[in-house]
């Protein structure tokens, strides 16, 4: 939709003469304000087209260019300002406010953008300025400390637009030239510093508030993740205990195991029903303790090594979607997490998790990798400790991104199982920047405690930046296990994930 706003001509001139009356600091690089009578007197804007459009811009000058072209089809005076002088910008932006025109920043993009507009008048401010095809009005910015509170009462305003259309900055101030641009068109600004809506309510809420109106976002830092995120706080998709975030802000308190095989681990000492009031109690536990958020949590052994090759002689044991969907539908009504575990032995962590694809694409489900029990050919379960390349990782974890990103699934735990740092190789190039995912090392190792706390300091020396932190109590293995408070109180920093096997 393109609309027109006509601009007075004596309204023009007015302004421009009453910079002039007001604070006598005009210096005309050609012509006079006479002659911006015969300036086209018509500003038109229009709402974007496209639901999102990355403006992948690097300075604030090509992101105030960037929003200019998107939201300006045409506009007879335009605003210039010298990029080195932040005092001529401020009087730049102020005046181009006052009449409703885009403000731009001067380098090699700027003299393009104002041929675009067809300004026939640019209003300069701070080093003289040529501007082919224009007359340029030279402003001293000098003395704007004193003269802009007169400018805004001696000029009369532009008529107010509005415009359908959101732009979001990860700074207003940075990217003031933009911001005003987006303004005077009639356009809303949201600041989002970090690029991402779901960590800031009130930004989430205002673009879930207008879910059909188009959005631009200014710079290369929105590319990777904003239309992910954009999407998920328009449809307003949460977490089965609320929030568009899994980590962090939560704490995970799970049971291990494989339904019905009491030997694999606490989940399987019962059936359904049972489970889910035993971690139930088990959160509880913990809230006594602090007034964190703690969610109920299965971690289920989805693929068991096995002591036997198999029919596929992989060394691992696969379990039937069938078989996992009734506990999982459970935990779904009851506000359960699942975390699903992969035991490969010598086949890949990518081949198994592509099979459980139908449950992780359910909200409440994510995924966990059991590097221990990932052998290489010849190798056999308990006979050597198990390991993986990251590369291997890595894969998985860009695979089960792009699953979530195309369903527009809440963020996802992705879990990596460690004890030892041979465990996983070159973990220090392990990707944690998916924003679909919340990255967990869980240190699982069983033993004395003083062996258990010199192994999570070991692996969180070293670790990558990014990751969580999960911590194993083992009811059977462990000679003294941590109660509820002791974990609380001695595992530092607090755990994101905490199980139980």
């Amino acid at each position: 939709m393109s609309v027109s706003v006509r601009l007075n001509p004596l309204v023009v001139i007015g302004c421009v003469v009453a910079v002039a009356l007001v604070a006598g600091f005009f210096a005309y690089a050609e012509g006079d304000t006479s002659e911006l009578a015969d300036a086209p007197s018509t500003t038109r804007i229009h709402t974007p087209t496209k639901a999102l459009d990355i403006v992948r811009s690097s300075t604030p000058a090509r992101s105030a260019v960037g929003v200019s072209r998107r939201l300006y089809d045409s506009s007879p005076v335009a605003v210039l300002a010298d990029r080195h002088d932040r005092r001529a910008q401020k009087v730049a932006i102020a005046s181009a406010t006052t009449l409703g025109v885009p403000v731009l920043i001067n380098d090699a993009t700027a003299p393009v953008e104002l041929k675009r507009l067809g300004a026939r008048r640019v209003l300069t401010f701070g080093k003289t300025l040529d501007v082919e095809g224009a007359q340029a009005v030279s402003l001293d910015p000098a003395k704007a400390a004193e003269t802009v509170a007169d400018l805004r009462g001696a000029t009369a305003p532009h008529s107010p637009r509005r415009l359908d259309a959101i732009v979001v900055t990860r700074s207003r101030a940075a990217n003031a030239a933009a911001v005003a641009t987006a303004r005077n068109a009639g356009a809303d600004v949201l600041q989002i510093r970090s690029t991402d809506p779901r960590r800031t309510p009130a930004v989430a809420k205002a673009l879930a508030a207008r879910p059909g109106t188009p959005v631009i976002a200014l710079g290369t830092p929105f590319v990777r993740n904003f239309a992910y995120t954009l999407k998920v706080v328009r449809s307003h998709v949460v977490q089965p205990t609320g929030g568009y975030l899994a980590l962090p802000g939560k704490h995970y308190t799970a049971m291990y195991g494989y339904p019905g095989a009491p030997s694999l681990g606490v989940l399987g000492e019962q059936g359904a029903k049972a489970s889910i009031k035993r971690v139930q109690h088990l959160a509880r536990k913990y809230r006594r303790v602090s007034t964190a958020e703690f969610v109920p949590t299965f971690e289920v052994i989805a693929t068991v090594a096995s002591g036997s090759a198999g029919k596929d002689k992989d060394y691992s044991q696969e379990a039937s979607i069938k078989t996992l969907t009734p506990l999982i539908d459970a935990a779904e009504k009851a506000g359960v997490y699942v975390i699903l575990d992969l035991q490969p032995g010598r086949t890949n962590f990518l081949k198994q998790a592509k099979r459980y694809r139908s449950l992780l694409e359910r909200p409440n489900v994510g995924l966990a990798l059991d590097p221990e029990w990932r052998l290489k050919k010849k190798q056999k379960h308990l006979r050597q400790i198990g390991s993986v390349q990251v590369a291997e990782i890595n894969r998985v974890s860009d695979w089960l991104a792009k699953l979530t990103r195309r369903n527009a699934l809440p963020q996802k735990i992705f879990v990596l199982h460690q004890f030892s740092l041979s465990m996983i190789k070159h973990r220090s190039r392990l990707e944690t920047r998916h924003a679909e995912l919340a990255t967990v090392i869980h240190v699982d190792g069983s033993g004395p405690q003083g062996a258990k706390q010199g192994t999570w300091k070991t692996l969180r020396r070293t670790a990558p930046a990014g990751v969580f932190w999960g911590w194993k109590n083992f009811i059977d293995e462990d000679p003294h296990m941590l109660t509820a408070q002791e974990t609380w109180r001695r595992v530092k920093p607090h755990p994101s994930l905490i199980s139980y096997q």
